[in-house]
């Protein structure tokens, strides 16, 4: 985010904390989508995304005069979306481990109809996702969406440190994943 558009939410979170309800429409225009593009890249759902960024929006508004620093406004609002996402994916994931059955022989067959690099893929999708919530967004945040260590800590409200860390971990157990399940082959 540039300067500039820093500057700008500020002064529209600035304006809304001494009562100027237009400031929040327009911070509303320049967030929404953002925040739903955000829950949907942890969520996979677009209905559910849009219902997250609403749920955002009021606990935003419900909390917005204890910003103490507007200039922060950027991270801590998405940091909210981002706790709403988790919070759902982790309330789907106790959903389904609960009616979840797997069958193994169907699986073993459409993994054989893909072709290496699907195969490859598909193998380091399902090895993030038996990571750690915490550290699946690391990893998320820093290759796909080509996050730096700085941008992950303001966005999981995290010490650079705790982030390079839990990237560092999480790349261990990939490793480690990854290495058992080819010696299994």
């Amino acid at each position: 985010m540039s300067k500039e558009q820093r500057e700008i939410d500020t002064k529209l979170v600035q304006a809304y904390q001494s009562g100027n309800k237009e400031a929040l429409t327009q911070l509303v225009q320049r967030w929404h989508k953002i925040f739903c593009d955000k829950a949907y890249w942890i969520v996979k759902d677009a209905n559910v995304a849009k219902d997250i960024a609403q749920d955002s929006w009021n606990k935003i508004i419900e909390k917005i005069h204890d910003l103490r620093d507007p200039n922060t406004f950027a991270s801590w609002s998405l940091r909210i979306v981002c706790n709403k996402s988790f919070d759902w994916v982790k309330k789907r994931n106790r959903t389904r481990q609960k009616l979840q059955t797997y069958n193994y022989g169907e699986e073993a067959d459409d993994f054989e109809a893909l072709d290496e690099k699907e195969q490859m893929q598909a193998t380091l999708l399902k090895a993030i996702k038996t990571l750690p919530a915490h550290q699946q967004m690391v990893i998320r945040l820093f290759y796909a969406e080509d996050y730096s260590l700085k941008d992950i800590s303001n966005t999981l409200n995290i010490s650079e440190g705790t982030a390079k860390s839990r990237l560092y971990h999480a790349r261990e157990k990939l490793k480690l994943i990854l290495k058992n399940r080819t010696n299994e082959k």
